[in-house]
C-alpha cells in the first residue's frame, strides 16, 4: 500500500512540474494583480494597514486555487485519455489513491502559496508576526481548503461541467474571503455569506491570533474557531459522501 501511495504522490508531482512555466505565468499575473488591486483600492498608496491581513486571506486563496487545480486535473486528464477504469484497478482502496492526491495537494498548494507571498512581502515590505497561537487556525484553514478541494474532486467525477464550477467558486472565494478587504470592513450581510465559503473563517481566526493578539481561548469564546471547525467537519462529511456515490457512478458508467 505504501508503495502505490508514494506512486500516487509522485505521479502528482511530475504531471503538475511538466510545464513550470504555465505555473510561473501565473503566479506573476496573481502577484501582480494583488498589488495592483491593493494600490488602486489605497487611492495611489499601498496601505500598511490593509496588506498583512488581505496578504493572508489571498494567501488562503491561493492554497485552496493551486490545489483544488491538482485534485482536479489528474480526473479531468485520466477521464479525457480514458485510463480512469485502470487507474482504479489497484488492489489499494479508492481512498487510498485520493489520499496520495491530497498530499499531492498540500504539497503544492503550500510551495505555490509561499513563493507567491514572497513576492509582495519583499515588494511592499509586509511584516507577517509568527504567533503560535496561529498554529491550530492555520491547519483547520488548510484542512478545510482540501476539503473543498476534495469536494471538487467528488464533482469532476460526474460532471462536465466542472472547469466553470471550479472557476466560479473559486472566483466566489478571492472576492469574499478577505482577500481584497478584510471581512470587518464589510456589510454584516455579506461578511455573514462570505463565512459560508470555504477559507473565510479560517482566515478570520487567523488574524485574529496573528494580528488581533489573541490567545486561542479567546478565538474559541468569540466564535471563529468553533465555527471553523463545524464547517470543516461539515464540508469534509459532504465531500466524503459525494465522492464515495460519485465514484460508484463513474465506475458503473465506465
Amino acid at each position: 500500500m505504501r508503495e502505490v501511495l508514494r506512486a500516487e504522490i509522485g505521479k502528482g508531482l511530475r504531471v503538475q512540474l511538466a510545464h513550470p512555466a504555465g505555473h510561473v505565468i501565473t503566479l506573476l499575473i496573481s502577484t501582480m494583480m494583488y498589488l495592483g488591486l491593493q494600490f488602486v483600492l489605497g487611492q495611489g498608496e499601498l496601505r500598511q494597514d490593509l496588506l498583512p491581513p488581505t496578504l493572508v486571506a489571498i494567501g488562503g486563496y491561493w492554497f485552496l486555487q493551486y490545489a483544488g487545480l491538482v485534485m482536479v486535473a489528474d480526473l479531468v486528464e485520466e477521464q479525457r485519455a480514458g485510463t480512469f477504469i485502470q487507474a482504479q484497478m489497484s488492489p489499494a482502496p479508492p481512498s487510498l489513491l485520493m489520499l496520495g492526491r491530497l498530499i499531492t495537494a498540500s504539497a503544492f498548494g503550500l510551495a505555490v502559496t509561499a513563493v507567491a507571498a514572497l513576492v509582495p512581502i519583499v515588494v511592499a515590505q509586509i511584516a507577517i508576526p509568527l504567533r503560535w497561537a496561529a498554529l491550530l487556525p492555520a491547519v483547520l484553514l488548510a484542512v478545510n481548503a482540501l476539503a473543498f478541494t476534495f469536494l471538487l474532486a467528488a464533482l469532476a467525477l460526474v460532471s462536465p461541467m466542472i472547469g466553470a464550477l471550479q472557476s466560479l467558486f473559486t472566483s466566489l472565494v478571492l472576492l469574499l474571503n478577505g482577500s481584497f478587504l478584510p471581512l470587518h470592513l464589510y456589510p454584516d450581510w455579506l461578511a455573514a455569506a462570505a463565512r459560508l465559503l470555504p477559507t473565510t473563517l479560517g482566515i478570520e481566526a487567523l488574524n485574529q491570533t496573528l494580528f488581533g493578539g489573541r490567545t486561542l481561548a479567546e478565538v474559541w469564546t468569540g466564535g471563529a474557531l468553533p465555527w471553523l471547525l463545524i464547517h470543516t467537519l461539515l464540508l469534509t462529511a459532504v465531500a466524503g459522501l459525494l465522492f464515495a456515490r460519485n465514484h460508484r457512478r463513474a465506475l458503473e458508467a465506465s
